[in-house]
């Protein structure tokens, strides 16, 4: 097992308020994470933020193999200890420093929710990565996937490669120490066919940061600083936007529409 050098012993609590640490103890919600996450016998998992293992328990019958990072060295002995025989490895390593394995493979975890913004821009930008299956803080979830009928910035900027979804909430009860918030299982998932040609993904990103930076939240007033009002008008209408409609109003779908009237 690959390991970083350990920390100076600290207490248990200590360890787990710095690391960000909330334990999900309920193995009905680690199931459900795990069906979700659509394992079968032939895929590589990486798995991150193991913790106790909760996720891992039924993560390893169903996969391949199983990459699990764990940052903290007590809880990586002991899962390592707990699964030698099976094909498990257990790196104690921060997982965002990682490089992605060359093969195609998925990620599982229910992350540290201080560390969220860092994992997902690493799954985002790993190559072979197919989908992830995410346990974040439950109002992460509901910005990213659109819950609340609006979209983030970065739901958008990704939604011609990925799909983002909320697949189900865990109630804060079922972790420990007890988080101040419930959870959600976030599910991304690569798309097998791009909805932008690879050689138009930077004119669409650009769409979207021209979108996204302008001043009063108006998507068509945002547009019409670099393109004319009238083709900005009809691309709005084809995807029935409104001529006033918020930016954070606007899907990933209608966002589509837009940028395919803007760029023909």
């Amino acid at each position: 097992m690959a390991r970083t050098a350990r920390p100076r012993r600290t207490s248990a609590g200590d360890t787990r308020r710095r690391l960000s640490q909330n334990f999900l103890t309920d193995p009905a919600a680690a199931r459900r994470v795990v069906r979700l996450a659509g394992i079968g016998p032939g895929d590589l998992v990486v798995e991150v933020g193991t913790g106790e293992g909760a996720i891992t328990r039924f993560l390893v019958p169903a996969a391949g193999r199983v990459i699990a990072y764990e940052l903290d060295p007590r809880l990586a002995d002991r899962l390592a200890a707990r699964h030698r025989d099976r094909p498990l490895r257990v790196v104690c390593a921060d997982f965002t420093r990682a490089r992605p394995p060359r093969e195609p493979f998925a990620v599982v975890g229910n992350i540290p929710y201080a560390r969220t913004a860092g994992i997902v821009r690493w799954c985002l930008a790993a190559p072979g990565l197919t989908r992830a299956t995410l346990v974040t803080q439950l109002e992460y979830a509901r910005k990213r996937a659109g819950a609340y009928g609006r979209w983030s910035r970065l739901t958008v900027l990704t939604w011609p490669e990925w799909s983002w979804s909320l697949a189900g909430r865990i109630g804060r009860d079922r972790f420990r120490p007890v988080p101040r918030v419930d959870a959600g299982i976030l599910v991304l998932h690569r798309r097998a066919r791009p909805l932008v040609a690879p050689e138009r993904r930077a004119a669409y990103r650009r769409l979207v940061e021209l979108g996204f930076g302008g001043v009063g939240g108006s998507l068509g007033a945002s547009l019409r600083r670099a393109h004319p009002a009238r083709r900005v008008a009809s691309a709005l209408r084809a995807a029935r936007v409104a001529p006033d409609a918020p930016v954070g109003a606007v899907s990933p779908d209608q966002w589509l529409t837009v940028f395919h009237a803007l760029d023909g």
